[in-house]
């Protein structure tokens, strides 16, 4: 099966991108276009997934922007890597579960291939380090599945301001904090996006 693979230099305004996801998932349902893998930044945004509560905002002059993606809010901005996708489930195994399993499975073994353990949590989706004796996540992830086709994606931390987090209670979840890749390794941004890309495919190959 092709994946159309995009790669965008310019930081992307997270409407516009969701329009552009929207679109392609009509494509690719209808098999009019390939599957997708879009890599790029957004411009700095709180979203909100479907099952957030506003007893997640802390500062309430924040401007929220709600999305039908799973999960909860979050920030997203300059310095870190967003990975959506459009991939037709239909012609794979219907299984969420794997398929959220083959995303975790690619950001760590991503990380690992430049010496960083990470590792997933049942209870809290995303993907965490152990650092200094703290739990500090690394990367979150936010789905929509709607007629078997998976689209949204998930985001890393690279080498954002980690500050604007501290408006929200991210993906609703308290006493853990934040981390970038940039403050445990020094590492080449586009190398690991092709490593990425590279792991994400090669899982979801296993999953057809």
């Amino acid at each position: 099966m092709i994946i159309e693979t995009k790669i965008s230099k310019k930081p992307v305004i997270y409407k516009k991108a969701i329009k552009i996801l929207e679109k392609r998932f009509t494509s690719v349902l209808k098999n009019k276009k390939p599957e997708l893998i879009w890599i790029l930044e957004h411009s700095n945004v709180y979203t909100a997934g479907t099952s957030f509560k506003v007893s997640d905002i802390i500062d309430k002059s924040i401007k929220i922007i709600k999305t039908n993606r799973g999960g909860k809010i979050t920030f997203h901005g300059k310095g870190q890597i967003i990975f959506y996708f459009v991939i037709n489930l239909n012609n794979r195994k219907k299984d969420i579960r794997l398929f959220i399993n083959i995303i975790e499975k690619s950001i760590i073994s991503s990380l690992k291939e430049f010496g960083i353990n990470s590792y997933n949590d049942k209870k809290n989706i995303g993907i965490w380090i152990n650092h200094k004796s703290t739990i500090k996540k690394i990367a979150a992830i936010g789905i929509k599945i709607k007629k078997w086709i998976a689209y949204h994606g998930f985001a890393i931390n690279y080498s954002v301001n980690l500050n604007n987090f501290k408006k929200i209670i991210p993906c609703g979840i308290k006493n853990k904090g934040l981390i970038n890749i940039s403050q445990l390794k020094e590492i080449d941004k586009n190398k690991f996006i092709k490593i990425l890309i590279k792991n994400f495919i090669k899982y979801l190959n296993n999953l057809s």
